[in-house]
């Protein structure tokens, strides 16, 4: 799934991102330093900036970082309890978390501080609540749940995205030490040796995980790049490495063939696989086997071999640095991109983020990881204290920083919502409707604030009417009179949704019945519908309830979107006319609502970075120039209603009309526009019903 959308320019999704597997010891589970993998953590977190900065795609590099955190945890933990018969869960936690926490926080710090300076105040809470949600290691499930909110994946990209990674393996080191610790218990009970018992623990998990992996990446993507649950078996891998890689003997020669297979297997991986649109699943293993050959291989003392280019001094210095490189390098490129325009960057911009992010790692390295040593270390290593004393110490101010700021935004937020908005100095759509009126328009502050416009949602979306693309849970919210003349059903997607705020009006007006159900991205026809090239079952789920809810319902009318615009052009939806003929056969009647133009830039964002004057676009770069549904032969039932004049006036969509902001990102209608859309889309309902 790219995350690179129409207007603002971003790169796409940071997916993938190293480990702090410097935390624990480099070594194999039965003892013996692994140099090597010191340059195959540096050549992951090249390919991983490399691929992000210059072609704004991803390389795969975060299933290396995967296998290998499961590879050395799992050593350690094993050979705790072969030392010590026992794993100390607070001081293997405190010294995770005392190396992890401060590199982190200084970047979560600087984050916000280039967030004041660079990035857009409408940008602001979002990156606050990712702030949190890095700094508490759960970014992942923050992700994966705007993955498949529709309005959430509209927004732009975060310069934390890239913590989604490190949230996982924060969750793996938290299950893995309860996980050695159960099987050491059953090996001790049931007198059975103790690593043939937590390698067959750790293989169930591989399976489960594996299974569930393939199963969520094809039915939702989106969701299972960032789901623990779907990565896990990668972590398990490495584990399973580690148990087993003491039994494996090799001739050197064979070694060195393998370890460079692994290498060419690992670079090429992101160039031939789109990963973002693919993995987890089981494609996932062409790099964690990639990197799994090079650990195989190991260090074969040959000048033929692999190892010999990943224990290259350089190679191994970026290693030690390879935690730090990535939580630098990202927050530098979304602010690169954010100054410049750009959706990727030149080649010696891209140099400069590169070599400012290996600077900065160095300083943070040299500053904030070895600065602490002397800190964090204790005489007795088993105590937590001191490692979580300084974590504390560097994450509370992040927290608390991030709290009082969403605060006082959100207090800045209700005083604007308080503020009286009169219909003469914010008349919207009334301007189009009375030019006259733009002779008296007083020079006011837009309304929608840029900064609050995502928010600026209809009773429709804030009662929960609108469920999102996951869901198949059609939840109808129904008001007016249960005995009314008339009763209007408005269903369909985000984009018939957004039409609610006047509807409403309207129907409170006249006493009307007004039931309502909606779903992103879920357009209400009877062809089956697909995501991301994909066949949408929550979709089809979700249209054959609201299809039996409106046999049951038998509403006098369905307001429903008779069109779909795409960024290149308009087309009445496959399988719409099929249930226009079958509502046709209901004895439904069918208002056909067009479909409105889709934006290059986002509108809130857009406002807020210039002159709104220069945020507008023609309709016809989306539109066609007939309504495609005036072309079609329709049954009897079908009235079209066209309102794009009164968003688009005189065909030129503008972000800001009568003080009023239309869209807040690049394809939905604020609801405080819709609400000035109120007595056109009167007239044309009444046009269309004749009620």
């Amino acid at each position: 799934m790219s995350d690179t959308t129409t207007g603002v320019p971003v790169p796409s999704s940071p997916r993938s991102a190293p480990s702090d597997v410097r935390a624990v010891s480099s070594t194999v589970t039965g003892g013996g330093h692994r140099p090597e993998i010191e340059g195959l953590r540096a050549l992951a977190v090249l390919l991983v900036a490399a691929y992000h900065i210059w072609f704004g795609r991803v390389s795969g590099g975060v299933d290396v970082f995967l296998l290998l955190t499961g590879f050395l945890i799992t050593g350690s933990l094993v050979r705790a309890v072969e030392r010590d018969g026992r794993i100390h869960f607070g001081a293997f936690w405190a010294r995770l978390i005392g190396r992890l926490a401060p590199p982190a926080a200084v970047v979560l710090l600087a984050t916000m501080g280039a967030m004041y300076l660079w990035l857009p105040r409408s940008r602001w809470a979002d990156v606050l609540a990712e702030v949190r949600a890095s700094a508490l290691y759960h970014e992942n499930w923050t992700l994966a749940r705007d993955a498949v909110d529709y309005l959430a994946r509209e927004a732009a990209v975060s310069p934390l995205q890239h913590f989604w990674s490190l949230s996982i393996q924060g969750q793996f080191y938290l299950i893995w030490p309860v996980l050695i610790t159960l099987a050491a218990v059953l090996a001790s009970r049931s007198r059975l040796p103790l690593r043939p018992t937590v390698l067959a623990l750790i293989v169930a998990v591989f399976v489960v995980s594996l299974t569930y992996s393939v199963y969520i990446t094809g039915r939702d993507q989106a969701w299972a790049y960032f789901d623990t649950g779907a990565r896990l078996w990668e972590l398990a891998l490495g584990g399973i490495l580690a148990l087993a890689i003491t039994r494996v003997r090799m001739p050197t020669r064979v070694r060195v063939v393998l370890g460079w297979v692994g290498l060419v297997a690992l670079v090429s991986c992101g160039m031939l696989v789109q990963v973002s649109t693919l993995f987890p699943g089981y494609i996932a293993l062409w790099p964690t086997l990639a990197a799994l050959l090079i650990v195989l291989a190991g260090t074969t003392g040959s000048p033929r071999g692999v190892d010999r280019l990943l224990t290259w001094p350089p190679l191994m210095a970026l290693g030690r640095l390879s935690y730090t490189i990535y939580l630098w390098h990202w927050p530098l490129l979304v602010c690169y991109l954010e100054v410049t325009g750009r959706r990727l960057a030149t080649p010696w911009g891209g140099a400069a983020i590169l070599g400012a992010s290996i600077l900065l790692a160095w300083m943070t390295h040299r500053l904030v990881e070895r600065g602490l040593e002397p800190f964090t270390r204790s005489a007795d290593r088993r105590s937590p204290v001191r490692p979580t004393v300084v974590a504390a110490l560097f994450l509370v101010p992040v927290l608390v920083l991030s709290l009082v700021w969403t605060e006082r935004l959100e207090q800045e937020r209700e005083r604007r919502a308080h503020e009286i908005a009169s219909p003469e100095s914010y008349p919207g759509a009334a301007v189009v409707a009375d030019p006259s009126l733009l002779d008296s328009l007083p020079d006011v502050p837009v309304r929608p604030d840029p900064e609050d416009s995502k928010m600026d949602l209809s009773s429709h979306h804030q009662e929960g009417c609108h469920v999102n693309l996951a869901s198949e849970e059609l939840v109808v919210c129904d008001r007016g009179p249960a005995d009314a003349e008339h009763t209007l059903a408005l269903v369909g997607a985000s984009r018939t949704a957004h039409w609610y705020p006047a509807v409403e009006a309207v129907a409170e007006k006249y006493g009307w019945r007004l039931v309502s159900f909606t779903k992103s991205g879920c357009p209400f026809g009877l062809a089956p519908s697909t995501r991301d090239g994909a066949p949408f079952e929550e979709c089809e789920v979700w249209k054959e309830k609201a299809l039996a809810e409106l046999e049951e319902l038998n509403p006098d009318a369905v307001l429903l979107s008779s069109t779909r615009a795409f960024v290149d052009g308009e087309a009445v939806e496959d399988g719409y006319t099929d249930l226009w003929w079958h509502l046709n056969d209901l004895g439904i009647d069918v208002v056909g609502l067009r479909d409105l133009p889709r934006l290059p830039y986002r509108g809130g964002e857009c406002v807020e970075a210039g002159d709104p004057a220069e945020c507008t676009s023609p309709a016809s770069r989306s539109l066609a120039t007939v309504d495609p549904a005036t072309l079609e032969e329709l049954p009897p039932n079908v009235e079209p209603m066209d309102l794009t004049e009164y968003v688009c006036p005189g065909g030129s969509c503008d972000a800001v009309v009568g003080n009023v902001l239309v869209y807040w990102d690049h394809s939905h209608i604020t609801a405080t526009y819709a609400r000035t859309l109120t007595p056109m889309v009167e007239k044309a309902l009444l046009e269309a019903t004749g009620w």
